[in-house]
């Protein structure tokens, strides 16, 4: 399959959550700020970039995240409204590459890129059950 077939260049999508305690850095580790955490925030930026595409995709097929390169840019504390984009900016064969950004309000927390890579679930599970 060939994701250029059916993803393209400009497809988008947008996830917003209200940071609550479970995803700052002081709850995973002691002594830390109760601020939202960055493993936390490219999660988002992960599950915006699938979100950008996934009804795109032929049935049996998946993306998974291969490649990330963010920066965290400014912290944020619990109760804040964050917003996480994740646009498509190019389609090879089998790997969709994004642009991803994070808001609290105007001001922006995060930028970078990801990539995500097609995936058939059978063939997927098949090998994974081989180890």
């Amino acid at each position: 399959m060939d994701a250029r077939d059916f993803i393209k260049v400009g497809m988008s999508a947008e996830r917003t959550l209200v940071v609550p305690p479970e995803r700052t850095v002081g709850h995973f580790v002691p002594d830390m700020p109760m601020v939202y955490a960055t493993p936390m925030m490219i999660l988002e930026m992960e599950m915006a970039s699938s979100d950008a595409i996934r009804r795109y995709l032929r049935p049996g097929w998946i993306t998974v995240g291969t490649e990330v390169d963010i920066r965290h840019l400014g912290a944020s504390l619990v109760g804040a409204t964050v917003r996480v984009t994740g646009k498509v900016i190019a389609v090879e064969r089998r790997v969709i590459r994004f642009e991803v950004e994070a808001f609290e309000g105007e001001r922006k927390i995060g930028d970078g890129r990801h990539a995500r890579g097609l995936v058939n679930v059978e063939s997927f599970t098949k090998r994974l059950a081989g180890k």
